[in-house]
């Protein structure tokens, strides 16, 4: 299993949002790219980024940031945040990201995926953010009526190999990891899943690494000092 740390960008800041509320944000550092190279230092491979500005607002908002944090790091990175047409999602591969994470147009227009050229569509994550089992939008600030089994199903059908699975109600709660969620939809679709969101202790970890998950994600519980990333990252192995 891969660790995803993550690092989620607004007004320029490492911020963390308690369940996906951007009037509950909490500012962590003003050098993200001082973040992302501690990342590197402690033996990570990947990073997670989002645009948070760019999810609610639909234009890409850190583009320069995203890119001089891929340039410093070298690590895969897979980018989420604002992506709604396929020039935002050239401009990122062109830019050396290795994954691009569409969410609300993946929502709302899921067809846009099978549109794209198979060499784009296997550089391609969706999102599969979910609040009160339906799949939210515009960076959580809505609530769409797309059943999250449902839609795993479409976005597997459209050749989508990767989901990025964030159960709203715990992200930034530090109260454990949807387990039942994610061996839910594990058992049900042949997909890469990201568990993400919740994940609060090297305990989480050990049992999204026993459910053989592709990879988890790690936000909160790194920056406040619950989860010790190198400990984490030698667990998932």
């Amino acid at each position: 299993m891969i660790i995803f740390p993550a690092i989620d960008l607004c007004g320029g800041q490492a911020v963390r949002l308690f369940k996906g509320d951007f009037a509950q944000k909490t500012v962590y550092s003003d050098d993200p790219v001082s973040v992302a190279l501690d990342f590197a230092a402690k033996g990570a491979s990947h990073i997670h980024l989002v645009d948070l500005d760019g999810a609610k607002t639909g234009v890409r908002k850190h583009f320069d940031l995203i890119k001089e944090i891929k340039a410093r790091t070298g690590l895969f990175a897979e980018v989420g945040g604002g992506i709604r047409a396929r020039e935002d999602i050239e401009a990122y591969l062109s830019a050396g990201i290795d994954r691009v994470i569409l969410g609300t147009k993946a929502a709302q227009d899921p067809e846009f995926i099978a549109e794209l050229p198979a060499e784009v569509r296997e550089r391609i994550a969706v999102g599969v953010d979910i609040k009160d089992g339906c799949v939210a939008v515009k960076g959580w600030t809505e609530t769409s009526k797309l059943d999250v089994f449902t839609f795993c199903e479409t976005i597997g059908r459209l050749g989508v190999r990767t989901v990025i699975c964030t159960d709203i109600s715990k992200d930034g709660a530090m109260q454990g990891a949807s387990h039942e969620l994610y061996r839910d939809i594990s058992g049900k679709y042949d997909l890469d899943i990201i568990a993400s969101g919740g994940v609060s202790s090297i305990d989480d970890v050990r049992k999204l690494r026993a459910m053989d998950l592709y990879g988890a994600v790690i936000g909160k519980a790194y920056y406040v000092g619950a989860v010790d990333l190198a400990q984490a990252i030698e667990v998932s192995r």
